[in-house]
């Protein structure tokens, strides 16, 4: 029942504190960074097509995550950077080069994840043409990609550095639009923008009406763009049947990038590029295992998330822990250390605290002690001694009721016997007084 009592005592002794931790865990989870979400949108490409495709396998790794990868067909990289900035999409792949017909307000309000594979330009023309160069394309029915793809935009750069005009023989079609027209002889060549293992470019290689042209000036091209790199097609690459190409052809090839706005939560981004590695791990044709994501080339400035990334790999926790509770965990560190650095002291003043308050409750009646004490030195006791006895009594009285815990009773003890001890001086003045009235009290 003492115990009870001790437990008691200690925390009335300390309910002040309970406002204090309810503003500091208020605080806490006020600062608290969101959870981030599990639901996420991305604009990818026209459906068959090498962006869908890279879209699906994404999407079915991050499964694994929790993350709900909802995938938005687009007409190509142009309008991936549309949706992108009216905020539709959270992510999307966008082909490097295209970001070039962004003013800097736009291009700042985008920001990069970074390379995800190589996807090089096929020239293929109908075969005995004899196209060499880009210029032999002037007069001749060309297929150069549907407005708003990647695949136009990037012929359109290419056209413009060899001073080309609009050709009213070139047509705005792409994919299997253009492939079927090919075919057929309704136009002598057409660009694609596609991975060497797209079916579509594998159907073209296999024709033996179609001939795949070399960027023989691929090396002046890449010094000129930036986001184009030269890629060696080795002979019968494409198809080793018809053996096509039939000479190692040397082509440009963009780079398949991921792009983000900022509704992109920045926890998404370590898991959304290991998710991405993971899919691309084992490479293709022209990409050697292991190699993307990457960095470069650096089209949209990298997010800081993404930058660290590169440098230093997924966050420690996540590589451990499933995402989300690592997730759950950075978020808490991040504040659980400073709000321990106003605890611990806070913590460490309770004992002094209590201590004090506990002996408040004792020293409190010292005081009347000392003024009893004073009284007596300035001899003006005589006339209140009655007085002062019954009110030690009823000090005595009160004192009795007075709880402290086990540990302190032995000075609510002492306090009992000061107080009988000045009960007792001043009954003995009493005493002296009756028997000498007219003899002051000895002190």
């Amino acid at each position: 029942m003492k115990m009870l009592n001790d437990v008691k005592m200690f925390v009335k002794a300390h309910l002040w504190l309970i406002p204090i931790l309810v503003i500091l865990v208020g605080v806490f989870f006020w600062a608290l960074a969101p959870a981030p979400p599990s639901h996420l949108t991305m604009a990818t490409g026209g459906e068959g097509g090498g962006y869908h495709d890279f879209g699906k396998r994404l999407q079915e790794r991050l499964k694994r995550e929790d993350i709900d990868l909802q995938l938005v067909p687009t007409s190509g990289s142009l309008d991936n950077l549309k949706r992108l900035l009216d905020g539709q999409v959270e992510i999307a792949l966008v082909q490097s080069g295209t970001e070039q017909i962004l003013n800097d307000g736009d291009r700042g309000r985008l920001h990069g994840l970074g390379a995800m594979y190589r996807e090089p330009l096929w020239l293929f023309q109908r075969s005995g043409l004899g196209i060499d160069r880009l210029s032999d394309l002037a007069g001749k029915r060309v297929a150069i990609g549907v407005d708003g793809t990647g695949t136009q935009a990037v012929v359109n750069s290419l056209l413009e550095a060899n001073q080309m005009q609009n050709d009213a023989a070139w047509q705005a079609i792409g994919g299997r639009d253009a492939a079927d027209a090919l075919v057929r002889g309704d136009v002598d060549a057409a660009f694609f923008v596609a991975p060497p293992q797209n079916a579509l470019i594998r159907d073209l290689a296999a024709s033996d009406q179609l001939q795949l042209v070399s960027f023989r000036r691929a090396a002046a091209y890449e010094a000129r763009f930036p986001f184009l790199s030269s890629v060696n097609i080795p002979e019968g690459l494409l198809n080793l049947a018809t053996n096509s190409p039939d000479q190692d052809v040397i082509t440009l090839s963009p780079m398949a990038t991921l792009v983000a706005n900022g509704n992109l939560h920045p926890a998404l981004t370590p898991m959304i590029l290991e998710a991405a590695r993971d899919v691309l791990k084992e490479g293709n044709m022209l990409d050697e295992a292991n190699t993307f994501p990457k960095a470069d080339p650096i089209t949209f400035t990298l997010t800081k998330e993404a930058d660290n990334y590169y440098r230093n790999g997924p966050p420690y926790l996540q590589r451990y822990l499933p995402f989300k509770i690592a997730s759950l965990v950075d978020r808490y560190i991040v504040l659980l250390i400073p709000f321990i650095a106003i605890l611990l002291p806070l913590f460490k003043s309770l004992s002094p605290l209590y201590e004090w308050r506990v002996r408040s409750r004792i020293y409190k009646w010292y005081r009347y002690l000392h003024e009893i004490d004073d009284k007596i030195h300035a001899g003006m006791i005589r006339s209140a001694l009655e007085d002062e006895i019954l009110a030690l009594q009823a000090v005595q009285d009160e004192l009795s009721q007075v709880e402290v815990p086990l540990s302190y009773s032995h000075e609510l003890y002492e306090l009992h016997l000061h107080v009988r001890y000045e009960m007792t001086r001043l009954r003995g003045m009493q005493q002296e007084m009756d028997a000498h009235p007219d003899t002051p009290p000895v002190i």
